[in-house]
């Protein structure tokens, strides 16, 4: 039934939610006891939480055999970070940027997205070219550690309890249950509205699985912490890429349809769309915003009407 599919769906996305927002604090608090350093948490525990939706997803509809929508909410998450996101934090209050930002993690976010355009362009995704991503991943950060770069994120550390390992384990399964329901609701709508998976993947499942990228950025934008907001996103969309669809390219090979290669395509325009407008006066006005906003509505459109 549909109306179980659309409920489906709510709960999976606030299963999704509020599983990830503990899931960081708890495992950062952990992660902490334990001796690894604000540093290292940040470059891990807090990346792989605000992916945490994405990972399930992705790797539940992978082995569920549902490779459209495992792909798509990969590619749709990045779009939409970087679209509705990024640009609606801009329109509400201009982004400041930096050159580091922009020449070592956009370029980073570009070559990756580039490549998997690559890969996909013969609408499969095998084992070596998931490989060459989760491997580009380990390279980034181990870059990223080696430097010593400080990483702001807000973080709630402090010695663990025996509540934050109770709390950390239930996230895991609030998370893990709501990407089941997401999956599956989503599949149910698609079939309903005779729509592909991969539309509804790469625009109702994408959504939903960035409410944490939402929700940190938004935040942090809201505090004047600019460059964090447009760095959040632009980590998140280069872990999603490179941890969690490579990781489920080498866990399951994927054939997805040929819808994948608009949808790549318009993710490679939009890296450099927004690397531009980064670059210009090392701010995204909120005219840049409203672009990027207005770009990405009438990709849903564009999405929903072919």
């Amino acid at each position: 039934m549909v109306v179980w599919d659309v409920l489906s769906v709510f709960l999976g996305l606030v299963f999704l939610w509020k599983g990830a927002d503990n899931l960081v604090d708890s495992s950062a608090k952990i992660a902490y006891s334990l001796g690894l350093s604000p540093l290292l948490i940040g470059l891990t525990v807090v990346a792989f939480g605000t992916s945490a939706p994405e990972f399930v997803v992705t790797i539940s509809a992978a082995f569920k055999h549902q490779a459209d929508i495992s792909v798509s909410n990969v590619i749709g998450s990045n779009i939409f970070n970087l679209g509705f996101i990024l640009g609606g934090v801009a329109l509400l209050k201009g982004v400041k940027t930096s050159p580091k930002l922009v020449y070592r993690d956009g370029l980073v976010l570009l070559l990756a997205v580039i490549s998997i355009c690559f890969f996909l362009w013969d609408l499969k995704f095998v084992w070596w070219e998931a490989l060459t991503l989760f491997l580009g991943l380990f390279v980034y950060l181990f870059f990223l550690f080696g430097k010593r770069e400080k990483i702001e994120v807000d973080l709630k550390l402090g010695k663990a309890t025996w509540k934050d390992y109770l709390t950390l384990i239930i996230s895991l399964l609030v998370v893990i249950l709501g990407g089941h329901f997401l999956v599956e609701g989503a599949v149910g709508i698609a079939r309903y509205l005779g729509v592909s998976e991969w539309v509804i993947g790469v625009t109702i499942v994408a959504a939903g699985t960035s409410a944490p990228e939402f929700a940190t950025s938004l935040v942090a934008a809201l505090k004047g912490e600019h460059e964090l907001s447009a760095g959040n996103l632009l980590g998140s969309d280069i872990f999603n890429l490179l941890g969690v669809l490579g990781l489920a390219g080498l866990l399951q090979p994927l054939e997805v349809s040929a819808h994948a290669h608009s949808s790549t395509l318009m993710l490679v325009g939009m890296v450099g769309l927004v690397l531009v407008f980064m670059r210009t006066g090392w701010r995204l006005s909120r005219m840049e915003g409203f672009f990027l906003l207005i770009l990405n509505l009438l990709r849903w459109a564009k999405d929903f009407l072919t």
